[in-house]
């Protein structure tokens, strides 16, 4: 008895990680050489490439397609139909494997539905990309990106409560935390941010 869940319509190949606690749930495909943490939730219509890996606590909504190269860390957010690619220039008669980029996704970080993320960026720490934003480049942390090409339109809490900068600072209206701008990046002071 496995201990995690996976609906009777969803195939999970031989090969694949999942840990403790993960949901599969219907008509989803993990491949082989997948790795998908504890405490995941996988919606409807999700396929894990090979080589594909998903953190700890990973949410990753109905129709999402994790590709190989692309890195999830722990507490993603993958809203509906958000989209993934791994090719920079892809041809049906060209093959490009070994072409592939990385796509990492840091901790905390939330992706709106129908979002699109080109291959071979970096979302910063607790960033927040808008529904059907298109990201083209590297994501600060905290930043919240909107628009097509995407661009950064102010910053995010790691609450997800939009922050309002004054005299580079802010307070959170919910948690509480604080957070000081300066030299173009926004961080967390107090409490003091796990990520240092």
């Amino acid at each position: 008895m496995s201990d995690y869940f996976v609906h009777e319509s969803s195939y999970v190949d031989d090969g694949a990680v999942i840990g403790t606690g993960t949901k599969i749930w219907h008509f989803c495909h993990i491949m082989p050489g997948a790795v998908i943490g504890e405490r995941c939730n996988l919606g409807q219509n999700v396929v894990v490439m090979p080589g594909a890996r998903l953190g700890n606590n990973v949410k990753v909504q109905n129709n999402v397609s994790i590709y190989e190269g692309v890195v999830l860390e722990d507490d993603v957010f993958c809203g509906p139909s958000c989209v993934f690619t791994n090719v920079v220039n892809p041809r049906s008669h060209v093959p490009r494997k070994a072409e592939y980029q990385r796509t990492l996704v840091r901790r905390g970080t939330s992706i709106g539905a129908n979002a699109t993320i080109l291959c071979g960026v970096t979302l910063g720490e607790y960033s927040f990309i808008g529904a059907g934003a298109v990201v083209r480049s590297d994501v600060l942390p905290f930043a919240l990106m909107v628009g097509v090409p995407a661009r950064r339109v102010g910053w995010m809490c790691q609450c997800g409560v939009r922050l309002q900068p004054r005299e580079g600072r802010a307070s959170c209206s919910v948690c509480g935390a604080s957070y000081r701008e300066a030299d173009g990046l926004l961080r967390q002071i107090d409490p003091p941010s796990p990520l240092g």
